[in-house]
């Protein structure tokens, strides 16, 4: 009996080694599977998280040059609009420059017909107004000289007046140039404040002890010398010169 319980026990064993072992390699393979699983998980894992990653990265380049190409395009429009503005202001200057160009070409063109008609222009009358030594104030006699010679070109339309300031030879050339535009100027300022001639059509000039009206050296020459002469240009009449005013 003892020997059969033995044999029967070791048959038991090997039956349950033989049942066992099959279990215990099924039982092994998916610990081996789940651990391959569960690594292929992580790996998964971190390949998703790679691209959500890389897909932030992106997202946030592409946000960075989208904000740059706004950027971009804003400094564009202004860019834009400044050369727009700056278009608008050439052209502006450009009809400006165009208005300005035509009318000095009126005024060239008048100002030719002017000069054309320069030669067209006869004495018609002039005065001579005396000075006492140093003086540039007009006399009774030299005002009412002036007076007739203003009230003769009052019914022109076209007339200039010449008024030349004059000295004699004595004293510096500086100071008979200054005295004779003091002497021209005084003349100037009574024909425009007394008979409101136009100053436009007055041209006056001094000029010291040039073209004396007498050449001598003696107190007579010296007195003729100091004088303004006064001329009236006029296109209105034939050119017949009268000097009835004149006073030497």
């Amino acid at each position: 009996m003892a020997g059969t319980l033995l044999a029967g026990g070791c048959a038991t064993k090997k039956y349950v080694r033989n049942t066992t072992a099959p279990i215990q390699a099924k039982v092994d393979q998916v610990g081996q599977q789940t651990t391959q699983n569960t690594q292929q998980i992580d790996e998964t894992r971190n390949q998703l998280k790679t691209v959500d990653d890389n897909a932030k990265t992106g997202i946030n380049d592409a946000k960075e040059r989208a904000n740059a190409a706004d950027q971009h395009a804003g400094a564009a429009d202004q860019h834009a609009t400044a050369a727009d503005q700056h278009a608008n202001d050439a052209m502006s200057r450009a009809n400006q420059a165009g208005a300005a160009a035509a009318e000095n070409s009126r005024d060239l063109g008048g100002l030719k017909d002017v000069v054309a008609g320069i030669d067209d222009y006869k004495l018609q009358t002039e005065a001579t107004v005396a000075f006492g030594i140093n003086k540039f104030s007009l006399s009774q006699e030299a005002l009412d000289d002036l007076d007739k010679l203003a009230s003769s070109v009052r019914a022109d339309k076209r007339f200039v007046i010449s008024v030349e300031g004059f000295t004699d030879s004595t004293g510096t050339k500086a100071y008979n140039e200054a005295l004779s535009k003091k002497r021209a100027d005084t003349v100037v300022s009574y024909l425009v404040s007394k008979h409101d001639i136009p100053i436009y059509r007055i041209h006056m000039i001094g000029l010291g002890d040039q073209k004396p009206a007498d050449e001598g050296h003696d107190r007579a020459a010296r007195a003729k010398n100091r004088r303004v002469e006064v001329k009236v240009f006029t296109a209105d009449l034939t050119g017949t010169k009268d000097t009835s005013t004149s006073r030497q």
